[in-house]
């Protein structure tokens, strides 16, 4: 080998520790959070973040500039793209209940590396939602007192012309993330207090909503002299869609709360399906009601709601949508700061980030450090940066969320052994094994021979026509076909968003690429539907696994590749300085890296001792040097 290149060995290695996975813990209700929040307050919580600037300024914006009265259909599409993934976070929430969302999911089922990349960008995710909507709700407010605030600021500062800041600092929007932080700081249940309080408001004012509207409502606005209902076509419907997915990111912050909920088995699906389905319907109804009211061309897109009631003569309307948008954009604004912090701690509890935002504060038992470094970044973002230009981070990181977590679940259906919560530490209740066979010399300590009902082994029932499938190794053909699915759902993506416009394909070779991919993309669910499942009844599961989550991977893919490439020039810097950190503390200090050696299983031979077997390969784990009476008696006859 040349002189200076890494051996083999070593890239071997590494490759080990950037996939190492984190072992689902068999105590995961232990927790040093306080597990206070029931079903009505995760449900709450997920209402909450996702009823927000969505509905009170997303609506007019995608009305009047993408889809016209079809808005309806874009976030129709939008809520069933996000019930793809809902599906998925709360079979995770369920069976993982530990705070973390996609990072934790990610990390129990797919490795380190993503896991990190994951958290990372839900991170940055987090702090411009929050700092997005803190603006928006200055800027709500700023216009209901025509505009004092902000010309009073220019008056006394300036405007400026800087590249990728604000034309001036917006200090109420600064003032208000402060004022959160200092509320979230106080705990999980003055934060669900005040979102109970303000999610009650907001829900009250959109049904008033709904009734107004249909009681204003006017048909000919969808009539096609004022352009129809779909005025730009199923591309713009499309094009509605992406953006509307922004408006549903708020439920994976019951995935974030888990670890602080009561029964977390129980309460997070039903969470999830509630507010999802709440929330779908609300959008819905709302965009209906706003197209009938005005037509969709001469709709306000910073204030559709308040001015169309405006315009109906309806002022005093207008007042209650722009106190109901102050209050949903509040929500929004808690539950960024309230989940975030918690995504610092669960990365910074593995090791995998800076071990002071792993602090809980012994009285009120939230993440301390995470929420005051958290909330003083938003603010800066708020005050300084202008971040239209940065919006888009938004959907492109949680859409890259949603695809790794219903990967991961692929993977952990189908997996054979699900990590155990340490191979190192012996159980009360475990008991030795005899060896009495051949075969038994190449058995596992901590294994149980493959059965041929395990997961990720063929279904016996499909053996006598797909006997070759058989062949490989356990597991290697379930790998192999979720690669190529998820290989042919992106060259499917890309076919279906790229191949009449970028790309310029003449029809016959648009359909033979679309016929090629959607052919690859099935028969790989239909060879991962020919193995065997995990199947558990004490927590929920999604059904028609692998079909849902595969769905949700190329749903997702396709809303990716609609996002500018300067979106996607954006998002590959901010994983590179990821990269970085993990790579300069995550992968030195990350706690599987300390457990690296007492993880490691071992070859047990039938005629030798197995405590001196494995302490001729392996230095003695805490647990066989503090109780050697407890060793003994694993190891006697």
């Amino acid at each position: 080998m040349a002189p200076g290149l890494p051996s083999t060995t070593s890239l071997v290695h590494l490759c080990q520790k950037l996939n190492r996975l984190k072992p689902l813990e068999g105590s995961s209700m232990e927790t040093s959070l306080q597990r206070c929040l029931s079903t009505l307050d995760l449900t709450l919580l997920g209402v909450g973040g996702m009823v927000g600037s969505g509905l009170y300024v997303l609506t007019g914006t995608v009305a009047k500039q993408m889809a016209g009265p079809a808005v309806l259909v874009s976030f129709g599409v939008a809520a069933v793209t996000s019930l793809l993934a809902a599906l998925c976070y709360a079979e995770f929430g369920a069976r993982v209940p530990r705070t973390g969302s996609a990072y934790l999911f990610t990390y129990v089922s797919m490795g380190e590396l993503w896991a990190f990349l994951i958290g990372w960008n839900v991170l940055l995710e987090y702090l411009i939602g929050g700092a997005a909507v803190a603006r928006a709700w200055s800027g709500y407010l700023d216009s209901m007192f025509s505009h004092h605030i902000r010309n009073f600021t220019e008056a006394h500062v300036g405007v400026w012309q800087v590249p990728f800041l604000a034309h001036y600092p917006d200090f109420l929007a600064t003032g208000i993330i402060i004022l959160a932080s200092a509320l979230v700081s106080c705990g999980a249940r003055i934060s669900s207090w005040l979102n109970h309080a303000l999610s009650t408001i907001n829900l009250v004012i959109i049904l008033f909503i709904i009734i107004m509207g249909f009681v204003l409502a006017q048909p000919h606005n969808w009539s096609p002299e004022e352009g129809g209902f779909a005025p730009f076509g199923f591309s713009g419907i499309l094009a509605g869609t992406a953006t509307c997915f922004f408006a549903f990111v708020g439920f994976d912050v019951i995935a974030a709360s888990c670890e602080e909920a009561r029964n977390p088995k129980r309460a997070v699906p039903i969470a999830i399906a509630m507010s999802l389905g709440l929330v779908a319907s609300a959008y819905i109804l709302v965009s209906t009601v706003l197209t009938l009211m005005v037509p969709w061309h001469s709709l306000d897109p910073d204030s559709a709601l308040a001015d169309a009631f405006y315009r109906r003569g309806y002022s005093w309307a207008g007042f209650i949508v722009a106190a109901g948008s102050i209050c949903a954009m509040n929500t929004v604004l808690l539950l960024n700061l309230f989940s975030g912090p918690r995504i610092i701690y669960a990365m910074a509890t593995d090791g995998l980030f800076f071990q002071a935002f792993a602090h809980v504060h012994p009285r009120t038992q939230v993440p301390i450090v995470g929420i005051v470094v958290f909330g003083v970044l938003m603010a800066f973002m708020a005050l300084l940066l202008d971040l239209e230009a940065l919006v888009q981070f938004l959907s492109i990181g949680t859409l890259l969320a949603y695809t790794f977590v219903a990967t991961s679940i692929i993977v952990l259906r189908f997996q054979k052994f699900p990590p155990s919560s340490s191979t190192s530490q012996a159980s009360p209740g475990q008991v030795a094994k005899e060896y009495n066979s051949f075969q038994d010399r190449t058995q596992l300590v901590g294994t149980e021979q493959a059965s041929a009902s395990e997961p990720g082994q063929l279904r016996p029932s499909l053996r006598p026509y797909l006997g070759f499938l058989d062949g490989c190794n356990p597991g290697a053909t379930v790998a192999w076909a979720l690669g190529i699915m998820v290989t042919s759902a992106i060259t499917l993506g890309c076919v279906l968003v790229f191949g009449n416009s970028a790309l310029h394909l003449p029809n016959w070779s648009y359909i033979l690429l679309l016929l090629l991919s959607t052919t690859v993309f099935v028969l790989s669910l239909l060879v991962l539907g020919a193995h065997q499942q995990q199947h558990r009844q004490d927590t929920f599961q999604i059904p028609l696994v692998p079909l849902t989550p595969a769905l949700s991977i190329l749903l997702n893919i396709c809303l990716m590749l609609n996002l500018s490439y300067l979106t996607w020039l954006r998002f590959s810097i901010w994983l590179l300085i990821g990269l970085v950190v993990y790579f300069g503390y995550g992968i030195w200090h990350s706690k599987e890296n300390q457990q690296e050696p007492a993880a490691t299983r071992y070859v047990v031979f039938p005629n030798d001792n197995l405590e001196e077997t494995v302490q001729a390969v392996q230095p003695p784990s805490p647990a066989l040097v503090q109780k050697p009476n407890h060793t003994e008696q694993l190891t006697s006859p």
